[in-house]
């Protein structure tokens, strides 16, 4: 006797598994965004808040350029008269001078400070936290005054025995002029931000690179020379890039000294002339294009220093150029083969028409 479950309809399917049927083929499976008799058309997103964002952005830009190009008052061609005179670059390579001195002078004694700051010793952390407390609490061109007018505190400078009888004495007027003072205060204003600069690359140092350094044996000089400083230029250098870009704009404020950097210069021409903007154009260009090679070359040095960290290292201009010029040229030869294949179709459809009996 059958059980129900053992009837089956005569017009019934098998089972799903009795007979197992091959799945579509690759030429039967839709394209990617396409839809096909059984697959669901993929719809990308539309970003619209982003594109009207976009395009607000470009007025606005397109706007500000056409009213900078077109303006008659910045006059265009003195300030092309001037970029390139004699006084102009002058000015010029004294700012590049002195922002490189400053720099240079400034790191190094920074670093003595973040390791005086970092040491056991009680005495050269307070007076390290000392000098970065006063240098970084009063502005700078206060700072540039009083060295200025040192000779009205110090009239005399002497070299001899602390205390006692001094060998060899100068004059402060004498001894620092325009220019050397504008070193020593812009100097010793950098040192205080290029310690605190240092000390926090050197604290960004997993202190597990420092002890296993001091388990292979290694003495503390040359830990921190080999080990600790490569490590931690890595959050040095984009905090140094700013600071060396601030400092190349900073030395302007040496003008109220008559130090003849290129803002200096510039003003020395348009106080003759009476063609102020220009002139201002003049060296607001030159800040601009000083500027973005210290970008570019900050960029590198990032790149240099950012080996071994990152999986990928940043792709540099060229390459995000070769990769989008590549781009463009694929979809450029996608559409010309989509345009040649829709002329096709349509050179097909037309002969079709014509022959004898169509439509």
């Amino acid at each position: 006797m059958l059980t129900p479950s053992e009837v089956t309809a005569p017009d019934a399917d098998p089972a799903p598994d009795a007979y197992p049927t091959p799945g579509p083929s690759a030429k039967d499976a839709a394209a990617p965004g396409t839809a096909g008799p059984d697959l669901p058309r993929i719809v990308p997103r539309r970003h619209i808040g982003r594109w009207l964002a976009a395009a607000a952005a470009l007025l606005a830009a397109s706007m500000a350029l056409n009213s900078v190009v077109r303006n008659q008052a910045f006059q265009w061609e003195v300030v092309g008269q001037y970029f390139t005179t004699a006084a102009v670059l002058d000015g010029l390579l004294l700012t590049l001078w002195l922002t490189g001195a400053v720099m240079v002078l400034g790191f190094l004694l920074g670093t003595v400070l973040a390791v005086m700051r970092l040491s056991h010793n009680p005495v050269l952390r307070t007076l390290s936290w000392g000098y970065v407390w006063i240098f970084r609490s009063t502005p700078l061109l206060v700072q540039l005054l009083l060295w200025f007018n040192i000779g009205a505190l110090y009239p005399t400078l002497g070299l001899g025995i602390p205390y006692g009888p001094q060998f060899v004495t100068v004059k402060t007027v004498n001894l620092l002029g325009p220019t050397l003072t504008a070193v020593i205060g812009l100097t010793l204003h950098e040192t205080a931000y290029a310690a605190e600069v240092i000390r926090g690359g050197i604290l960004s140092v997993e202190t597990g690179q420092t002890e296993a350094a001091q388990a292979l044996g290694l003495s503390r000089h040359r830990t921190l020379r080999r080990i600790v400083i490569p490590q931690a230029m890595r959050s040095i250098v984009p905090t140094a890039g700013n600071m060396l870009i601030g400092t190349l704009k900073g030395t302007s404020i040496v003008s109220v000294l008559a130090v003849h950097d290129l803002l200096h210069s510039v003003q020395l021409i348009y106080n003759q002339t009476y063609q102020v903007i220009p002139l201002l154009m003049v060296a607001t260009l030159w800040y601009l294009a000083v500027t973005t090679v210290l970008n570019v070359a900050q960029f590198y040095l990032e790149r240099y220093y950012a080996r071994g960290t990152a999986r990928a290292l940043p792709r540099t201009p060229l390459q995000r150029m070769r990769i989008r010029l590549t781009a463009l040229r694929a979809w450029l030869h996608k559409a010309t083969a989509t345009d040649a294949r829709a002329a096709l179709g349509g050179e097909r459809d037309g002969r079709g028409a014509n022959r004898p009996g169509a439509g």
